[in-house]
Order: C-alpha cells, then sequence, then structure tokens
C-alpha cells in the first residue's frame, strides 16, 4: 500500500473555521475534488516531515506546530493518507507546484462540499480535536 501524508491547516475567522485545500492542475483535474496538501513520502522521510514539505511545495505555506489526526485508506487504490492538523500561520497560500491550480483557505461546510471523498474524515477528526482544546 502506497503511504502519503499532509496537513489540514486551519484558522479561525469571524465566520468560523477555514482549512486550507488545493486543487489539481490540468483539463482533466477540472472537475476533480480538492485535497488537503499531500504526497508520497521519500524514501527514508517521516510522516510529518513528508507532510511539511507537501505543504510547502503544493501551496506555498510553512506549517508549525502539528499534531497527528489519523489516517485514511482510499477505497478506490491501494494508497493509505496520513493527516497532521495545526493552526495556519500568517500569509495567503498559493499554488506552489505545476500538479496545483489553487490553494486557499475555505470554509468548513464549503470544504465538505468539495474535499475528495476519501479525505473527509479529516474534517471529523479536525473537529474532534478542536473540540477538545
Amino acid at each position: 500500500m502506497k503511504e502519503a501524508a499532509g496537513t489540514l491547516l486551519y484558522r479561525i475567522t469571524p465566520s468560523g473555521h477555514e482549512v486550507l485545500l488545493v486543487h489539481p492542475s490540468g483539463n482533466y483535474n477540472k472537475k476533480a475534488p480538492w485535497s488537503i496538501p499531500k504526497g508520497l513520502l521519500d524514501e527514508g522521510e517521516d510522516r510529518e516531515t513528508a507532510a511539511r514539505r507537501e505543504t510547502r511545495e503544493e501551496a506555498g505555506v510553512e506549517a508549525g506546530d502539528l499534531v497527528y489526526l489519523g489516517y485514511s485508506d482510499y477505497r478506490k487504490s491501494k494508497k493509505r493518507v496520513h493527516c497532521f492538523a495545526g493552526a495556519a500561520g500568517s500569509g495567503e497560500p498559493h499554488p506552489a507546484s505545476w500538479e496545483i491550480d489553487q490553494a486557499r483557505f475555505v470554509p468548513l461546510e464549503e470544504a465538505r462540499q468539495i474535499l475528495h471523498l476519501d479525505q473527509q474524515v479529516f474534517l471529523d477528526y479536525l473537529a474532534e480535536h478542536l473540540a477538545q482544546r
């Protein structure tokens, strides 16, 4: 099984929580779902390091303190995605890789509608984490 890792960075605005999502580039991806910034682990790389690297490479954002939320096994492919969460730092995300055509903070309600089906569990994990704080 392939392993990938990514982040679900969040910020609190006057209208509620927002999370950082990215959208894959290319004409064939126009209707593709959004995703957390994530990617496969490099040889010898631990999950958190990979998650931080992918967030920087895809969204141009440096992750601060992170907590492990859990993982999701994709239903249609043999991939396990590990997710780390943390409060977003300052600055706005931007597509920082040819793989990404959009990177932005999205209100939680919108995120539930556009996020990849196999990653939606991360929004539940984040809500549980924030409720415990």
